[in-house]
């Protein structure tokens, strides 16, 4: 539901804080997808932070953070 609240107002931007936390393994692809048709179709750029870093290895760009300190980035 917070998904849906978030596009009605097409905003340029998305900021999701654990997207997939709380879904079943299906769900959580279905939402990823969803993110990447918005940002593929409207260019709707998500943000997204998460401790399931396998869902977004399609990303345009990743940023992994250890101990509060940036490990690994770029283009993934």
């Amino acid at each position: 539901m917070a998904i849906a609240r978030a596009l009605y107002n097409r905003p340029a931007l998305i900021l999701a804080d654990e997207p997939t936390g709380n879904l079943d393994t299906r769900t959580s692809g279905q939402i990823i997808g969803l993110f990447e048709l918005l940002n593929r179709e409207d260019g709707i750029t998500v943000v997204a932070v998460t401790h399931e870093e396998h869902l977004f290895r399609g990303a345009t760009r990743g940023v992994c953070l250890e101990d509060g300190r940036v490990v690994e980035g770029g283009k993934t």
